[in-house]
């Protein structure tokens, strides 16, 4: 099979119940099966033609795994954050090891931002004020971003962690439209331009999380509804089973960082 591009990813922390929960309340969370959904997150990501980069592993970082939030990649360049939970800090000093060799890094300079607070569409960047993610920080990613080409647009997002929690981008469909796949009392559509605006069912709140992997869409198991609605868009849709790493408040983007 011919490499689409890298997933950068990191193994599971044993410690991943004492995860940073915000909206969620403490479940069980049964690190065995963990572990095995994300293995087959990774087989995925490879069988959609790319090659697996795992990060340093963290096992004292029970958030590790959730490498979207330490950077994000933009081309041939790879801004590392600032996570807003004070435990994440020194994960990005990992992912600066792991991201360096390939890409030219920048830093933000102040403020909070976490990845999954930021959507890219095109060449904007929709970034969500999150409690996560400062208005410091945003205009932090601001200054490095719009150099390279892109455009910022802060957005709100409410009873969600991240913005990508309750809106990812789908792709664009057969006919070309760029698709936006979203939560609708989490994100209004109307803070988003030159998308048509698919609203995920209020009882499959984990389908506003897709992850677009060259030419296949990765959705939750847990949103069937949401998956077969894409797949007779014209989207080839992916169900994965990530259920044991929702419980930690996660969706499919969280756990790798996407290049290609």
């Amino acid at each position: 099979m011919t490499t689409t591009g890298k997933a950068y990813t990191r193994a599971l922390s044993p410690r991943l119940a004492e995860c940073e929960l915000t909206h969620l309340a403490p479940a069980p969370i049964d690190l065995a099966r963990a572990e095995a959904q994300h293995g087959a997150y990774e087989r995925a990501l490879a069988a959609a033609g790319f090659a697996i980069v795992r990060l340093a592993t963290l096992p004292d970082h029970p958030d590790g795994v959730f490498v979207e939030d330490t950077a994000l990649i933009l081309g041939g360049h790879a801004v590392l954050t600032r996570p807003g939970a004070a435990s994440r800090a020194d994960e990005v000093a990992s992912t600066t090891d792991g991201l360096a060799g390939d890409f030219t890094v920048h830093r933000l300079g102040r403020g909070t931002l976490d990845g999954g607070d930021v959507l890219r569409i095109g060449r904007r960047l929709y970034v969500g004020r999150s409690a996560r993610t400062s208005a410091e920080g945003i205009a932090a990613l601001a200054e490095v971003a719009a150099p390279l080409g892109f455009e910022i647009v802060a957005v709100a997002a409410k009873g969600c962690l991240h913005l990508k929690s309750g809106a990812t981008f789908a792709g664009h469909d057969p006919a070309g439209n760029p698709v936006l796949v979203h939560h609708p009392l989490w994100v209004s559509r109307a803070d988003f331009r030159d998308v048509e605006a698919f609203a995920v069912p209020l009882d499959e709140p984990n389908g506003a999380n897709v992850l677009r992997a060259g030419a296949r869409l990765f959705v939750s198991s847990e949103a069937p509804r949401t998956a077969e609605s894409l797949a007779r868009r014209g989207f080839d849709v992916v169900p994965l089973d990530v259920s044991e790493l929702h419980k930690a408040e996660s969706g499919l983007t969280c756990m790798s960082l996407i290049a290609g």
